[in-house]
């Protein structure tokens, strides 16, 4: 179920305040007057678990910033097999400007909150915000980046690093803002057992069994198969190969 809410203010929207896309993601780059500008033609989404977002070739109208949960990207081939290509986080951008078709198809991996806005608008904007036009292209170079660093994990990591590194990229994005001395993270898998050995390329069962190696070595605790606790990241980064 969709729930969308207008958020218009004089000065900087009060939801715009508190948000992590405001001060960490693409909005950071606006002035107040821009905020306003893009609230007065924003809103919000709660999209259940599952929900598909954006479909592969599909006419894009809108843009979003990821204020909570996780997206799966993946790609379709021409006989209809799809592979997972990514996973976007707060306060990802989620959209490509100036294409009129996405490459991809974005579903809600968990539940996901997003503040949308139309494509128009955002592409108008740029025009007037080098900072604006910056901030994504850090974030284009990042994607490419990260998606340079996946290459190396899926083509030269055996399985365990591989396992190793998907909770820890899982463990670093889920929650970004936390200290750096905080040794414990717990998430939920956001992701299946099936949707991780997809990612990783290995079957269900080498998944299973690395995280169970995981586990039994302390590493990490799994509690009702989707709830991870990492007891220590510096071990399970050297786990990764990281």
């Amino acid at each position: 179920m969709n729930i969308r809410q207008d958020i218009h203010n004089s000065e900087i929207p009060l939801l715009c305040q508190a948000c992590e896309a405001r001060h960490r993601g693409l909005c950071g780059a606006l002035d107040p007057s821009q905020l306003v500008a893009l609230s007065k033609q924003s809103w919000k989404q709660t999209v259940e678990t599952g929900s598909e977002l954006v479909g592969d070739a599909e006419k894009v109208a809108s843009y979003s910033n990821v204020l909570s949960g996780v997206i799966k990207l993946s790609k379709t081939l021409a006989d209809g097999r799809q592979q997972i290509v990514g996973l976007q986080f707060a306060p990802d951008f989620l959209g490509r400007p100036f294409k009129t078709e996405s490459a991809l198809n974005a579903e809600a991996a968990t539940e996901v909150s997003l503040c949308s806005f139309p494509t128009a608008l955002v592409e108008r904007m740029m025009k007037d915000s080098p900072e604006l036009e910056h901030r994504l292209l850090v974030q284009t170079l990042k994607e490419l980046d990260e998606a340079r660093d996946w290459m190396v994990t899926l083509g030269r990591k055996t399985a365990a690093e591989k396992v190793a590194s998907f909770l820890l990229l899982i463990a670093r994005n889920i929650n970004p803002c936390r200290p750096l001395s905080q040794k414990e993270v717990v998430f939920d898998l956001p992701l299946t057992r099936a949707d991780i050995a997809d990612f990783l390329g290995l079957t269900i069962e080498t998944v299973s069994r690395q995280m169970t190696i995981l586990r039994k070595d302390g590493v990490i605790a799994i509690e009702s198969n989707r709830h991870v606790t990492v007891r220590n990241m510096e071990r399970l980064e050297r786990r990764a190969g990281a």
